[in-house]
């Protein structure tokens, strides 16, 4: 643990994990409150709820890049303070929309999300030195499974016991008060060396967007892609076994063992490449299907999450190692948008080998995905290594 406590140690970065989570535990809850909005407050179908969601999701998609290519431009305080009180209006009117005036809404909402963890990993990279940058990225990683685990939870709850309208309004005053918060830390996305080095200066799309940054946004999406066709796939193993019930319990199980994951391998003496760490994570997951009641499906979530915080950690550090400083926003923006795309397309993709074959196919549609992608990831890494004197560990 002695490598976690030199990352806590780093001046403001303590802070900056705090108000991060504070933003990202708000910002995974905005779907679930969304959706409580429209069933419980316009008395619409989960279906109509389901299609404010990927309004949501393809604006914060789409706007990824486009935020990150501002922040390299303008800075990182300007970008916050911009985002955090376009958010501020949105959620204030949420309560007031009709469907069709909502459905606009959450594209522009989405394209203007408050970038907290493209901040977070650029401040990261700017702020460690590249022995302390594994252990740091780990803590993100954990950071964003804990707010996984809380967020959605939190709104249901809450939903419960009072008026959706009022807890979008909580959902949206705390994703405005992490932006606000981020924007006074003002954390550093160069470091000094950078900065003086003329990092300033934006190299040309071509020169930074190459094959191996390619593969490492390709194995986000693979991950991502995996995590949500696990999570309905689980719906899919209960929901056969008549043990609804049990659900929440599995969903504990699979996030306290990616907590722990990630804790583990952030205090490891040295890293796996990313294309491993995903291969091994898909190779889990695709007999996970054989499990057929709620205690063997923990047994096998636990593989499952022991490989998740890891995986994404290591995409995070890969993508801040391959590209010049210069536009390491925009990078970080396209690391999102594919890990929102690979959010998008798991689903439906564990949906449609569920339907065809039962619950055991939900598994292995993502798992072999992930799988494919992390094959694609080793191909690049192999390839590229002559040029690094010999060295894999990049990719």
């Amino acid at each position: 643990m002695t490598g976690y406590r030199r990352v806590l140690a780093v001046p403001g970065m303590a802070p900056l994990l705090g108000v991060s989570l504070l933003a990202r535990t708000a910002m995974t809850a905005d779907v679930m409150a969304l959706t409580m909005v429209v069933v419980l407050g316009l008395h619409r179908s989960y279906a109509a709820a389901g299609v404010v969601a990927a309004a949501l999701t393809a604006g914060i998609a789409l706007g990824g890049p486009l935020l990150g290519r501002a922040i390299d431009r303008r800075g990182v305080r300007k970008v916050l303070v911009v985002t955090s009180g376009l958010q501020v209006v949105f959620w204030l009117g949420v309560p007031l929309m009709p469907y069709d005036i909502l459905v606009c809404s959450c594209v522009v909402a989405g394209l203007l999300m408050v970038p907290a963890q493209s901040v977070t990993r650029q401040a990261i990279a700017a702020m460690t030195t590249p022995e302390q940058r594994r252990p740091a990225f780990a803590l993100e990683a954990v950071q964003g499974e804990v707010s996984y685990i809380v967020g959605p939870a939190l709104v249901i709850v809450c939903a419960a016991q009072t008026s959706p309208g009022l807890v979008a309004g909580v959902v949206g005053a705390a994703i405005a008060a992490g932006g606000f918060g981020l924007a006074r830390l003002d954390p550093p996305v160069r470091t000094a060396e950078e900065a003086g080095a003329g990092a300033g200066e934006r190299p040309p799309r071509r020169q930074w967007l190459g094959a191996g940054l390619v593969a490492v946004l390709m194995m986000g999406v693979g991950a991502t892609a995996l995590l949500s066709g696990v999570d309905l796939a689980i719906v899919a193993v209960l929901r056969e076994a008549d043990q609804m019930s049990w659900a929440a319990g599995v969903v504990a199980v699979f996030g306290v063992a990616s907590v722990t994951g990630g804790l583990l391998y952030g205090a490891l003496p040295r890293s796996l490449p990313t294309w491993v760490l995903l291969g091994l994570l898909a190779l889990v997951t695709v007999p996970a299907g054989l499990a057929r009641t709620w205690p063997w499906l923990c047994v096998a979530v636990v593989g499952i999450g022991l490989l998740t915080a890891p995986t994404l950690s290591a995409i995070a550090d890969a993508v801040s190692r391959l590209v010049p400083a210069a536009v390491r926003g925009e990078a970080t923006g396209l690391q999102s948008s594919a890990q929102s795309g690979g959010f998008a397309v798991g689903s439906p993709l564990a949906g449609l080998a569920i339907d065809l074959t039962g619950p055991a196919g939900g598994f292995a549609a993502a798992g072999l995905a992930a799988l494919v992608t992390a094959l694609i990831g080793g191909v690049a890494s192999l390839r590229a290594a002559p040029l690094r004197g010999g060295r894999t560990d990049c990719i």
